[in-house]
């Protein structure tokens, strides 16, 4: 069983591929475009300030659904 960081971790990395994936190189223009801050943004991608509401409204950004952002399994 992965520790809470492990887990933090590989959701920060997964939201880094998935933005990388819809066409963003770049976090900071990620956030701008969406009135993310960017350094919350940062965060997030690195698992260190990750809520709930936060991960649901990045995946509603991205048009993605809790299941599909997990399906490759943590």
């Amino acid at each position: 069983m992965k520790s809470e960081e492990e887990l933090l971790k590989a959701i920060g990395d997964r939201l880094k591929e998935v933005r990388v994936q819809k066409g963003y190189t770049s976090y900071e223009d990620f956030a701008l475009e969406h009135g993310l801050g960017r350094m919350q943004y940062w965060r997030m991608e690195k698992g260190v300030n990750l809520t709930m509401k936060s991960l649901i409204r990045v995946l509603t950004i991205h048009e993605m659904s809790l299941q599909e952002f997990f399906s490759k399994g943590f």
